[in-house]
């Protein structure tokens, strides 16, 4: 199998429980959602993505055609010491990882020496492996991953509450303010709710904040 990657970048990761950490961001393209199309958005299932996820032209970006290939070129783009002993982290996201990340790959990263992570909509089953799954859920979208690490819910969402996920079996649950015109607003309604539902954490995406990938 070949994959199809936007952009592999060495970065701190910026929202959820692994915010702050270094990690190499591997951005598959291509998602089951939306298009990434500004025409289609209208139509898309998922319409409020603030993700350029189409092509291979991005920093680091390409068509690999072995999964042994792909791994070596996160592994290259890792820029950290080994001081401490902290196992490197990629971060697989999208657009939808889950459509080209398979077992074969996440093998390939391990052996590498690469803990695996993923961010998906959740929407598709996940491969055997996978040392930390994010799911973040879309309102007219079923989930196919009921359980996991931690569920980010971009909120609000009509149709996506977080009453209807809060039951789920995850170990980290956030509220990741809707960007966009709204994002100030966005924001109180979501630490208000935080404040009230202290099961749920306010997730920011701090990569924003800071100006980086």
């Amino acid at each position: 199998m070949s994959y199809q990657v936007k952009e592999i970048v060495y970065t701190l990761a910026g929202e959820g429980a692994q915010t702050g950490r270094a990690v190499v961001l591997c951005r598959f393209a291509g998602c089951n959602l939306w298009s990434g199309l500004a025409e289609d958005r209208a139509k898309a299932v998922c319409k409020f993505c603030d993700t350029d996820f189409v092509g291979t032209d991005g920093p680091g970006g390409g068509r690999f055609d072995s999964a042994g290939q792909l791994a070596r070129a996160v592994s290259a783009a890792w820029r950290g010491t080994a001081s401490g002993g902290t196992t490197p982290l990629v971060v697989c996201t999208g657009g939808e990882p889950l459509l080209q990340l398979d077992e074969l790959l996440v093998r390939a990263l391990h052996e590498v020496g690469f803990e695996v992570a993923v961010e998906t909509n959740g929407t598709l089953p996940a491969p055997p492996g996978i040392d930390w799954l994010c799911v973040s859920p879309k309102a007219d979208a079923d989930l196919a991953l009921v359980t996991g690490d931690e569920l980010k819910l971009v909120f609000p969402q009509p149709g996506a509450e977080p009453e209807r996920f809060e039951q789920l079996d995850f170990r980290h649950f956030y509220l990741q303010p809707m960007a966009g015109r709204d994002a100030e607003r966005n924001t109180q309604l979501a630490l208000q709710y935080c404040l009230e539902h202290p099961k749920w954490k306010l997730g920011l995406q701090t990569h924003k904040i800071l100006g980086i990938r």
